[in-house]
């Protein structure tokens, strides 16, 4: 299933990002490391992205080979980090094209996808506030 965006990226001051203040600082960037839910792997450290709401649809939490295959059903996600060197990354996988998306995966566990890349736009990748962990 392919991700539908609603529309372009919009970063957010910290006041108008509800449940996600003690996340961002005044700048609009992370104020804590991102890490893998499941297995607490660091995917970004402190700074390295910008809060953005964005409507994405992804596909359900699971291994990478289940995420490639693009499986069904998902959940639309709209508050992300927005990362645009992918070599910010301290730890991520990126899963083989589907489509003009590929899916960002934890680098050691595999689990996700976590976040999206488009291939018309080679520096944004998004980063889902629900799928990860801050620390």
């Amino acid at each position: 299933m392919e991700p539908a965006a609603a529309r372009p990226p919009s970063p957010l001051p910290p006041a108008a990002a509800p449940g996600s203040a003690e996340l961002v600082c005044a700048q609009g960037r992370n104020l804590k490391a991102v890490l893998c839910q499941r297995c607490g792997s660091r995917v970004l450290l402190p700074g390295a992205a910008t809060f953005a709401r964005r409507e994405l649809l992804l596909p359900p939490m699971t291994k990478k080979a289940a995420a490639a295959a693009g499986s069904g059903g998902g959940d639309v996600v709209r508050e992300h980090w927005l990362v645009r060197d992918m070599f910010s990354f301290e730890n991520v996988g990126i899963t083989r094209d589907v489509g003009n998306v590929k899916f960002l995966v934890c680098a050691d566990c595999e689990a996700g996808p976590i976040g999206w890349h488009c291939l018309d736009d080679k520096e944004s990748f998004y980063v889902a506030l629900e799928r990860v962990a801050h620390e």
